[in-house]
């Protein structure tokens, strides 16, 4: 005879439900990617994952609560990545060069999601404190560099105006450029 055990049982229902809602949030990101922010309704997300719009709503019951899943996945990658340069033993604006240069390759799709949600953050205010993860990110790694506090600020434009660059018209993704131009934000 089979063994049931409740515990089992429950730990599989758990990580099915972790990775329908991880689907629900790839899903949102790819509708935001493809339509902007604007084009977010459960629908459209239960569309895009191939699920009902019921389920959807079940795992994230407002369309805050799924723009602020999807925002904070997004913030949890990069803060994860620049904890990384800023324990790391490279050179850290090499590290934050190369992770800016990412938006013009591998992580587009992401920082265009990222960017969108952020602009739709002055609109809805559930965004905003995930909305300012990147700037307190960078900022963090800049008080690794410098205690100018005009210094860090620059270094945040900097790596900021970076990015919407790169996104707004494929401007260039050179790490030697990218990590120039932070360089001169932090020696002002």
């Amino acid at each position: 005879m089979a063994d049931n055990d409740p515990d089992e049982h429950a730990d599989g229902r758990r990580a099915r439900g972790e990775k329908r809602r991880a689907g629900i949030i790839d899903a949102t990101l790819a509708v935001v990617t493809r339509d902007g922010a604007a084009g977010v309704t459960h629908r459209t997300v239960a569309k895009q994952a191939g699920i009902t719009t019921s389920l959807s709503t079940y795992y994230f019951a407002t369309l805050d609560d799924l723009l602020v899943a999807a925002l904070t996945s997004v913030a949890d990658a990069y803060t994860a990545r620049v904890r990384t340069i800023i324990d790391g033993d490279g050179d850290k604006l090499t590290g934050l060069a190369e992770l800016i240069a990412e938006t013009a390759g591998s992580g587009r799709d992401r920082a265009l999601a990222e960017r969108e949600l952020a602009t739709l953050a002055a609109r809805r205010p559930a965004l905003r404190p995930v909305a300012r993860r990147w700037r307190e990110n960078i900022a963090e790694l800049g008080t690794t560099l410098t205690d100018d506090p005009q210094a860090i600020a620059a270094l945040v434009a900097a790596s900021d105006g970076l990015c919407t660059a790169i996104l707004l018209d494929n401007g260039r993704a050179d790490i030697g450029h990218l990590r120039a131009v932070l360089h001169r934000a932090v020696d002002k």
